[in-house]
């Protein structure tokens, strides 16, 4: 079995949601002797934004410089991951109400016509990315944006993730999520909630 580690927080050390994929991975390994873990971190090492000579490459006119070659390469190795890999776990801090741009940025390359998805019959979108794959997502944010709470309609990342996995046939997702981190005496038990959650997984 396969699994692909992706970490997109900025902070680091004081990274929440590190702290959360770390959990998960180790509980994966525990369960599954043998496992083979493969680690992305897009906050150290990010991939580019899709740029003109991105979307140009994509239609048969690649670049000739070599820093945009490497990093459409990267992308292509980021597909391959996607396509191998039997679990899938993601660090998703919410920033600003939705996903980190470096997070983004690697989801980009991963929803590509003819590739993950394509269009069926009447326009219908069908995921080409083999069932069966589980990806696990550390959700973490300084807030309450669980149903039921003030700030609920701003609530653009878990909503925005579920719809992109989604599109391209991941649909065996599972949050493990930790709000409320900003709040005053919230930090440590909702930290510990998440963490009882990984426990049970």
């Amino acid at each position: 079995m396969k699994l692909w580690h992706i970490d997109s927080s900025v902070l680091g050390d004081n990274s929440a949601s590190r702290k959360l994929t770390a959990e998960i991975v180790a509980r994966e390994k525990a369960k599954h002797p043998g496992l083979e873990i493969s680690y992305l971190d897009v906050a150290a090492t990010p991939l580019g934004h899709l740029s003109p000579a991105h979307v140009g490459a994509m239609f048969g006119h690649p670049p000739t410089d070599e820093a945009t070659l490497a990093d459409i390469a990267r992308g292509a190795a980021a597909m391959d991951e996607l396509f191998a890999a039997d679990i899938i776990v993601i660090g998703a801090p919410m920033y600003n109400f939705g996903i980190p741009s470096q997070l983004k940025a690697l989801i980009d390359r991963l929803l590509v016509a003819g590739k993950s998805f394509k269009y069926g019959d009447g326009g219908v979108p069908v995921g080409l990315v083999p069932a069966g794959k589980k990806v696990i997502i550390a959700s973490t944010r300084g807030g309450l944006y669980t149903p039921g709470n003030p700030a609920a309609a701003l609530e653009h990342q878990e909503s925005h993730l579920t719809a992109l996995l989604n599109f391209i046939g991941l649909t065996d997702i599972v949050f493990v999520r930790a709000e409320g981190l900003a709040l005053p005496d919230n930090r440590a038990p909702s930290m510990a909630k998440a963490e009882a959650e990984i426990a049970a997984l």
